[in-house]
């Protein structure tokens, strides 16, 4: 794995969280106020950063990435990403809101969500997300105004559900071929959109890399732990 973008800050100590998964349901305990990632856009050497970025093929990222940040650092993000995409790459983006990391300020949350939409190609959301968030009635209703973004392609996650997908003028729900009892949720959102974009990359439709991404999905949710075991996985 390369570690040669990973910035150092003598003193500090990343950020930690704690997971205590009981049946499928989850408790998660964090202590990352302090971590040094909060200020990786202001930090020496944060334009070694950005300027890796603007040869990236797919950048992603998800609004627990925005939470992170103060107002310079995330003009800092933002502007990193626009060039990126003007050097051709794609940017993925998935909303997973969660309120404490946003201590309840919901004007700013979205007036940064706004900001980092325009930015997106790829949307990745979670409906009960958004409907929190944005008060959206329906999976078709965040589709809708992800759209207004100009965002042309778009995959709402919904659970055990079908995932709406929204790419090239169609709209497709696409169901879970099984519904899975959960022994671990910890990752199940992120495995659907790393299972997405994989397929996404390897040039399949949305549609079946949606079915590919409901699969990944549902063999993360059998094993315990963020990151189940690599030969686990068998999603073509």
């Amino acid at each position: 794995m390369a570690t040669d973008l990973v910035l150092r800050v003598a003193g500090r100590r990343p950020g930690l969280v704690l997971v205590d998964n009981n049946g499928g349901r989850r408790t998660v305990h964090e202590w990352r106020e302090t971590a040094p990632a909060r200020e990786l856009f202001e930090l020496e050497g944060w334009g070694r950063i950005a300027d890796h970025l603007l040869s990236a093929r797919l950048i992603y990222f998800t609004g627990v990435t925005l939470s992170l940040y103060s107002n310079i650092g995330l003009g800092r993000f933002l502007a990193a990403i626009e060039l990126a995409r003007q050097h051709g790459a794609k940017v993925a983006f998935d909303g997973n809101f969660r309120p404490h990391g946003w201590k309840g300020d919901l004007p700013r949350t979205r007036a940064v969500f706004m900001e980092a939409l325009k930015r997106v190609d790829i949307a990745l959301p979670a409906y009960d997300d958004e409907a929190v968030l944005w008060g959206d009635p329906s999976p078709e209703a965040t589709v809708e105004r992800l759209q207004a973004f100009g965002i042309a392609e778009i995959v709402v996650k919904n659970g055990p559900n079908s995932a709406l997908v929204a790419a090239r003028d169609v709209r497709e729900f696409v169901p879970v071929p099984q519904v899975v009892e959960p022994v671990d949720t910890t990752a199940v959102g992120d495995s659907f959109n790393a299972g997405y974009l994989a397929a996404r990359l390897s040039d399949q439709s949305p549609a079946l890399a949606a079915a590919a991404a409901h699969k990944l999905a549902a063999e993360k949710i059998r094993h315990r732990g963020a990151i189940m075991p690599r030969n686990a996985a068998n999603v073509h």
